[in-house]
């Protein structure tokens, strides 16, 4: 049976927000992931994206725009987005799914164990292409 999900990956300042999947956690344990999850019936992928951010750290996100980020699972369809703007402080909002948030360059997720691998191109690619933008308050 093939998932569909929705990835958001907030960009700042040349870096990405990661949250460390908990041991626990049926899915993807023990690995850095984007935040997101799955698509509930009658929702949009966006809707998911933007709800799923509220409940895992607690952001508002404006400006998703659609990338394109092939998933390594056939049995996931994966919806993916990017931010560099949303309202709030991101926090971990969810410490039984999380037990740890960070922000990481693109010289730092070669040390990361990611919940997907091609994570690794798509992100390194998204971000070194980006250049840090100017600090501007969220």
């Amino acid at each position: 049976m093939t998932e569909t999900v929705a990835i958001v990956a907030l960009l700042d300042d040349g870096r990405v927000m990661l949250g460390h999947r908990h041991l626990a956690r049926r899915w993807y344990p023990d690995c850095w992931d984007l935040f997101g999850g799955h698509v509930e019936p009658g929702e949009s992928p966006e809707q998911a994206a933007r709800r799923e951010c509220r409940e895992e750290i607690s952001v508002d996100v404006l400006d998703l725009e659609p990338i394109d980020a092939p998933d390594d699972d056939p049995d996931v369809v994966a919806h993916a987005f990017l931010t560099r703007r949303w309202i709030g402080q991101p926090i971990n909002a969810e410490p039984d799914e999380h037990d740890a948030i960070g922000w990481f360059t693109a010289a730092e997720l070669p040390r990361l164990r990611l919940a997907q691998p091609s994570y690794l191109r798509w992100l390194t690619d998204l971000l070194e292409r980006e250049p840090p933008l100017e600090l501007t308050p969220h």
